[in-house]
């Protein structure tokens, strides 16, 4: 069976590399090369090899190449890593350094440095001791002290501490107090920016530069220093300006003790029973309830109204003006400058009304505003303060 399997492969080899006869002609003469199949094969097997050969070198050659190519991209990153390694030991080398340099400067140049710092926070202090509230949140900051501590360099850094927790305070104590008043004023439907007067925070141009470096050249302070000094101070600016500005806006409730019982907007009319636009908050309660002035003004109105019956207006400034209707009883004249919470009159039900209740109004440069707004920032400013 096996050798009748390699005769057919004989033959087959023997098919495909027949016997060939080549005639050679070279001057003048004939000659005739014979190829047997076994030659040709040879040939054959020959040139097979050379290609394979051939094959396998190139191919080593570009993986040599290759190879070389990661091998130099490896040393490249090596290299980089190294030199950020040394960059980083230079960086951290300076930094020592620098500390090293700050740390050797004299006790009196860091007793100069708190004095100036001490300077900076008594101006601060001095603008926020007229702010509501701030004696109250200050003083246990003030009053504690650091421990007691043996060496002046010791001492010096009790004293830097004291200073970092009251600049802490204060700074803390000006933005809660101006981020509720600025809500308060969002809450009304008022812009904060246009009341909030910044820039004359720490008795004015001495401390009006809007930088940290300006400042800090002007009160000699360092620099991170002299930017809590200034936010703190342009805070509590904020908020002086806000709380000067609501006390002459209607943000105070016309009555007390009554339960608001309409809001503004489109309601059903008590009367048709259709959809109408109601422009104000209505407050329920006995006749005669004492109503209030909600912000100081002059009065420009007194008397009947269609439909509102007993009407009060107060013309407070700025644009804004206030409205009370349905009343029983009217106590000021026009002309009359009245004050905030000033009682102008009584509750009653005048006019186009069910029942006794008083019909609160307020208006922003001639346009009829939600007064809820007015009354829940007023809530604010009062807790602001």
């Amino acid at each position: 069976m096996g050798f009748s399997r390699l005769r057919r492969c004989a033959d087959s080899f023997a098919a495909y590399f027949p016997e060939r006869h080549l005639h050679l002609r070279s001057h003048g003469e004939s000659r005739e090369l014979v190829l047997s199949s076994g030659r040709q094969m040879m040939i054959a097997g020959i040139i097979a090899f050379c290609a394979v050969w051939m094959g396998v070198s190139t191919a080593a050659g570009f993986m040599a190449a290759l190879a070389g190519d990661h091998e130099q991209a490896a040393v490249a990153q090596t290299q980089a890593k190294y030199e950020r390694w040394i960059a980083d030991r230079q960086a951290r080398l300076n930094s020592a350094v620098a500390q090293l340099t700050a740390s050797s400067h004299s006790t009196d140049e860091l007793a100069d440095s708190l004095e100036r710092r001490h300077a900076a926070l008594a101006m601060l202090l001095t603008e926020a001791r007229g702010a509501p509230g701030a004696i109250q949140a200050l003083t246990p900051i003030i009053l504690t002290r650091g421990p007691v501590a043996a060496s002046p360099d010791q001492r010096i850094a009790s004293v830097r501490l004291d200073q970092e927790r009251l600049i802490e305070a204060t700074g803390s104590f000006a933005k809660n107090r101006a981020d509720r008043l600025r809500l308060a004023f969002r809450l009304a439907g008022l812009d904060p920016a246009v009341y909030a007067g910044r820039g004359d925070a720490l008795g004015g141009p001495l401390i009006d530069a809007k930088d940290p470096r300006a400042l800090a050249a002007v009160l000699d302070i360092d620099e991170d220093f002299a930017r809590r000094v200034q936010h703190a101070a342009a805070d509590l600016s904020d908020a002086r300006g806000l709380t000067a500005a609501a006390a002459n806006l209607p943000l105070a409730r016309p009555t007390e003790n009554t339960q608001q019982s309409s809001g503004f907007g489109v309601r059903l009319d008590p009367f048709t029973g259709q959809p109408a636009f109601h422009s104000g908050l209505d407050f329920a309660g006995p006749a005669m309830t004492p109503v209030h002035a909600t912000a100081p003004g002059v009065v420009s109105f007194t008397g009947q109204r269609s439909g509102y019956g007993s009407t009060i207006e107060i013309d407070h400034g700025g644009g804004f003006k206030t409205r009370y209707a349905h009343l029983a009883a009217i106590s000021v004249t026009v002309g009359e400058r009245v004050a905030l919470g000033q009682r102008i009159g009584g509750m009653g039900s005048t006019g186009r009304s069910t029942g006794d209740h008083l019909h609160y109004e307020v208006w922003v440069n001639g346009r009829a505003q939600n007064p809820l707004r007015f009354v829940k920032a007023g809530d604010y400013v009062q807790q602001a303060g």
